[in-house]
């Protein structure tokens, strides 16, 4: 069950990711033709700094897609920095979807924490796996 698991939240975060990079798209071009700007910015620096926004999210979730697909693939637990990186997307999507209930509404939040679900799933799932040393450090830790 693990595997589909980790493909289907690497196909979320991909189409999460072009919906991202449109989505500041968008804002960019209203930034643009309104010639908008916050407290004298440069108008030119908001929107490029709303298309920075947006590629830079959407490569991080493009990212964190690849490495589930590495790992459903695979069916191995990931290494390090990709759970360092998975559990960081994790975080960002709790966060984004505790805002989104005020801002957007409640079926962006389930949207959110149904990803958020999905990547605590891929986590769990692959988990640590026994070695050697977790038998030794385990058959120690019990009373005898």
């Amino acid at each position: 069950m693990r595997r589909p698991v980790a493909v289907v939240a690497a196909l979320v975060l991909w189409v999460e990711a072009v919906g991202i990079v449109v989505l500041n798209g968008i804002m960019a071009r209203f930034i643009e033709a309104q010639s908008m700007s916050l407290d004298g910015l440069d108008p030119d620096a908001m929107v490029a700094g709303t298309w920075g926004m947006g590629v830079g999210s959407g490569l991080f979730l493009a990212l964190c897609g690849v490495l589930l697909l590495v790992t459903g693939i695979r069916d191995r637990a990931p290494g390090r920095f990709a759970r360092i990186v998975l559990i960081g997307c994790a975080v960002v999507h709790g966060v984004l979807g505790a805002l989104t209930v005020g801002l957007v509404g409640w079926p962006a939040f389930a949207y959110m924490m149904g990803v958020l679900g999905l990547l605590v799933l891929s986590l769990i799932a692959y988990g640590a796996e026994d070695g050697p040393g977790r038998e030794a450090a385990s058959s120690e830790a019990a009373p005898a």
